[in-house]
């Protein structure tokens, strides 16, 4: 009366068995479809990749060249304020 494992089992090998004959079959056909349909779209990818990488290396030379000349400048006010000689300290007479 009840479901017998054997029947269950056999059910799904034939099951898996039948997939898989038929995905056999298929997906050799239809690889050459998707890989050239698939061209375009990685091609574009890489594109987009190159443009975003040449987009950051322009990007960081402006801040690199940015930085540099604020550390330049601090640099040089720095040297000055400690060349300079002192002011004589506050002199408020009251």
């Amino acid at each position: 009366m009840g479901i017998d494992a054997d029947d269950f089992v056999k059910k799904d090998v034939v099951t898996g068995l039948s997939i898989g004959l038929g995905l056999a079959y298929v997906i050799p056909k239809l690889l050459p479809v998707f890989g050239q349909a698939a061209k375009p779209l990685v091609k574009g990818m890489m594109k987009g990749s190159l443009i975003a990488y040449e987009k950051g290396r322009e990007t960081l030379a402006e801040l690199t060249e940015t930085l540099e000349d604020l550390w330049a400048e601090t640099k040089a006010e720095l040297e000055e304020e400690l060349s300079s000689p002192p002011s004589g300290g506050e002199s408020d007479a009251e």
